[in-house]
């Protein structure tokens, strides 16, 4: 099955970019993605579009945060890349003649759209801002437990 990864590597670079004072180059997000410059480029500017960075050109340019992390949420993101499938499940035929086909089609669609709108909504809840907490106490426990081990060495 054939997973899209953009969301989560758009979250990765955005929180990337929020522990940058100054602006971060497209090759340097391109690295943390482990992807090409010109990829990191296409894919913020749908992002650029609706405020959530911004790009500067010139020596000592990048894209910075156009907006505080607690106003991004995960489902902004999410739209910003176009809605990509949440689901690899999908028809065998969108249009059958069988009868029975018909009816698994029906509760198909049903569930997949309540699952849907069950992950926007939790989306939806969720900001860059609690993304970053969570890497910030992830940062500080390891930090922790490091210097734990080194003052009993």
């Amino acid at each position: 099955m054939n997973h899209d990864s953009r969301l989560s590597g758009v979250l990765h670079v955005l929180l990337h970019m929020a522990e940058h004072q100054g602006p971060v180059t497209s090759e340097t997000l391109a690295r943390a993605m482990q992807t090409n410059a010109a990829v990191v480029r296409r894919t913020l500017s749908g992002l650029r579009e609706r405020g959530f960075v911004r790009s500067e050109k010139g020596h000592g340019g990048g894209w910075r945060l156009g907006r505080d992390l607690a106003e991004i949420t995960v489902a902004d993101v999410y739209e910003s890349l176009g809605r990509p499938s949440l689901f690899a499940i999908g028809h065998r035929d969108a249009d059958p003649s069988c009868l029975v086909e018909q009816a698994v089609n029906v509760h198909l669609d049903g569930v997949l759209r309540e699952a849907e709108t069950l992950i926007l909504t939790r989306m939806r809840a969720v900001t860059l801002a609690d993304l970053s907490a969570e890497f910030h106490a992830r940062f500080s426990a390891l930090t922790d437990a490091r210097s734990l081990e080194s003052s009993h060495a």
